[in-house]
This record gives C-alpha cells, structure tokens and sequence, in this order.
C-alpha cells in the first residue's frame, strides 16, 4: 500500500503513537522513527519491550499521528515484523546512540506494512479509508 503525500509529510513531521495488543493493551509514544520510500513505516527499538512481546502474539499494531495545531490526523493498522540488522538497524543504532552520546542505542527496528490508513480528522472525512 502506497500512502499519500499528505500522510507522509504528517508522520514524518509529527510524533507517532503505537498500539498494540495481546493480554492487555499497550500504547506508547515514539520519537525513533520514519518512512520508507516504498511506504513501510519503521521505528527504532529503545525501549519496545512490552510492545515487541505483544507483536510477537499477534504482529498486528496501530499507529496514530496527528497534528495538534490542525487536527490533521491518521490512524494506519497494519502488521509488524522485528529486525536486529541490516542499514535501517544501523541508521538507528547511529541515531540513538548519537543523541544520547553512548548512553542508549537501538537494539532493533520494527518495519511496519500499512494494511489500512483511516482519517482521524475532525470533519466530514473522519473514519474515511483512504
């Protein structure tokens, strides 16, 4: 699935929240992250522990990112697979270790493939599939 522009430009530009589920419901804030040129949405492991355990249940996972000036929001759903190497590793090892001079790195990325993105927005489009 190829996102538009418009949700592109937002998650690259604004916080992203995860959630995921198996025996209970977690959701949580990430900094660590980007979009591929080919659409998938990938974010560093810092500290993803009860995340990663939740995706290794299920692989589903929901990513929320809005805009709290303009309300523009997406809510992608799609499912999550765990890497421990290869460049977006790296790129996050070198990210993470960089801003907190040593004292963390990322000890993975989480590649998500967008199944769904729907429309959060206040408005006529809300709940809208794109």
């Amino acid at each position: 699935m190829k996102l538009n522009e418009n949700v592109t430009t937002l998650l690259k530009e604004q916080m992203w929240y995860l959630a995921t589920y198996s025996d209970e419901p977690n959701a949580v804030p990430v900094a660590f992250k980007d979009v591929t040129d080919d659409g998938k949405l990938v974010v560093g492991d810092v500290f993803l522990e009860t995340t990663l355990n939740n995706i290794k249940k299920n692989g589903k996972i929901a990513v929320s990112a809005s805009n709290a000036s303009t309300m523009e929001g997406y809510q992608i759903k799609g499912t999550a697979q765990y890497i421990t190497e290869g460049p977006i590793v790296d790129t996050f090892k070198k990210l993470v270790s960089d801003m907190f001079h040593g004292a963390a790195t990322a000890k993975g990325a989480l590649v998500i493939t967008p199944e769904r993105v729907i429309v959060t927005t206040p408005g006529a489009d809300n709940k809208k599939e794109l």
